[in-house]
């Protein structure tokens, strides 16, 4: 078991390394390794940061080399989270030349992107480090990404929201909408409660009408207040505090580093970001060969 891994999550990214592994390597291999790189070469490499970021996809990529050649040495250079400087290592690799080279572009490509994601959170953290409000992500991943991208958004100083669908209620507009009427709500929560005890409830909100009766209702964990502008958001932060202090107030939609911080200072207690990982670019990384020694 690699450390810092569930089962269930190492589980689950063997399986996405595996499937990236089978797409670049095919039937035959690295075909232009064994042409032109001598079996017994062995080669150091080190896999390094060609601009600032923040390090994640560590054990991730590691597994990636350990899948292709189980006899390379790999050695960590930075931690989960760390901020790394142009120039930085990453990790460095001892072992054939042929393996190095053959897992190079599959491990940057999972480096590239979760550095990326990481990164993108600790922006957005760093905006408002100085302030209660707890910065979430969404579930607006790439499939068969998403425990991968939410451990980055982590690593990036964020919180994860609800893993899928099946750890926590969101009740949206298109809920609401199929449900017919808010006044149906409270004979679904109540039924809800008793068939999934202690399953954290959210129901999102477009208006400060709908805000007022959300929050006259029994059993509301988290009120969504959706693309609501800052003088809404205010509004629905005093009606909350007046009506029912015990709920929280959740922004969410098209938040971007401008507007972030004026959303906070609203006093809402959450802000949901799915720019987090849909939105992130990659961090610039490569990886340096020498022979060994």
């Amino acid at each position: 078991m690699i450390s810092g891994y569930s089962e269930s999550g190492l589980r689950g990214d063997l399986n996405l390394i595996n499937l990236a592994l089978t797409e670049d390597l095919g039937e035959h291999g690295d075909i232009t390794s064994q042409a032109f790189i001598p079996a017994e070469s062995v080669s150091l490499a080190r896999i390094v940061a060609r601009e600032e970021c923040v390090a994640s996809g560590l054990l991730t990529a590691t597994e990636v080399f350990r899948q292709i050649d189980s006899q390379l040495e790999v050695t960590l250079c930075c931690a989960e989270g760390d901020r790394l400087a142009k120039g930085d290592s990453l990790m460095e690799l001892k072992g054939s030349t042929r393996s190095i080279l053959s897992g190079e572009r599959t491990a940057l490509n999972f480096l590239g992107r979760l550095c990326g994601v990481a990164t993108l959170s600790r922006c957005y953290a760093d905006v408002v480090k100085e302030s209660k409000v707890t910065l979430l992500d969404t579930r607006k991943t790439t499939p068969g990404w998403r425990l991968l991208e939410k451990q980055a958004v982590k690593a990036g100083g964020c919180t994860n929201h609800r893993m899928g669908l099946y750890d926590a209620v969101l009740v949206k507009d298109n809920h609401l909408a199929a449900l017919g009427s808010l006044e149906a709500l409270p004979g679904v929560i109540s039924k809800l409660r008793g068939e999934h005890p202690g399953l954290p409830i959210e129901i999102e909100a477009d208006t400060l009408d709908q805000t007022e009766s959300l929050l006259g209702m029994k059993g509301i964990d988290v009120i969504l207040l959706d693309n609501m502008d800052t003088g809404m958001m205010r509004k629905a932060v005093a009606l909350r505090n007046n009506l029912s202090p015990g709920v929280l107030l959740e922004a969410s939609g098209g938040i971007t580093l401008e507007t972030l911080r004026a959303i906070a200072d609203t006093g809402v207690d959450r802000i949901s970001v799915g720019a987090l990982t849909h939105s992130a670019p990659n961090a610039d990384l490569s990886l340096e060969l020498g022979h060994a020694a």
